[in-house]
């Protein structure tokens, strides 16, 4: 389930950044719902907001290294329905942007990733479909360790403190 997940969030977001570039001008605000959603096509070298963009290799190796630890996770320990679905969209859009780092202008490892999704009223950043799943898969693994639950589908016991507490104000 994972690896077809990750297949259709990388296909998505490749999909989409070959329909930017051949369909949108660049650098050219093409608003599509007033300014609630804009595309502007931008070949990003660095990071969110462009930083980092003079170590963009760096950006390569962090972007394989995870990808890398979500397959040893998913491979060795996710059992949980969620955890996978989560970890497998999560991988999705960590491959559409390592894909292009290594495969996009100017070149193998510091290749710039294609962004134009821009919502002004929400964030001043510009983003695609991989960095959507990246940011909302990221919330979600933060709220499965905030409430417990394991990769292997157990959850977090109730803390034995809590029924000391419940003990003493009984008494």
């Amino acid at each position: 389930m994972i690896a077809v997940l990750a297949a259709i969030v990388l296909a998505a977001d490749q999909f989409t950044k070959h329909l930017a570039i051949d369909g949108l001008p660049p650098e050219e605000p093409v608003k599509i719902l007033g300014d609630v959603l804009v595309f502007y096509l931008i070949r990003n070298s660095g990071a969110a907001f462009s930083l980092g963009s003079e170590v963009t290799w760096v950006f390569s190796i962090a972007l394989a290294a995870v990808a890398v630890v979500i397959v040893f996770l998913a491979t060795t320990r996710v059992r949980s329905r969620v955890w996978a679905i989560l970890l497998g969209l999560l991988l999705g859009g960590v491959l559409g942007n390592l894909t292009d780092r290594l495969l996009r202008e100017p070149g193998f490892g510091v290749g710039h990733v294609v962004d134009f999704i821009s919502t002004p009223w929400m964030m001043p950043a510009i983003y695609n479909v991989a960095d959507i799943f990246i940011v909302t898969m990221m919330i979600g693994v933060a709220l499965l360790v905030f409430t417990g639950r394991h990769l292997d589908g157990t959850r977090e016991p109730k803390r034995a403190d809590d029924d000391v507490d419940a003990d003493v104000t009984e008494h």
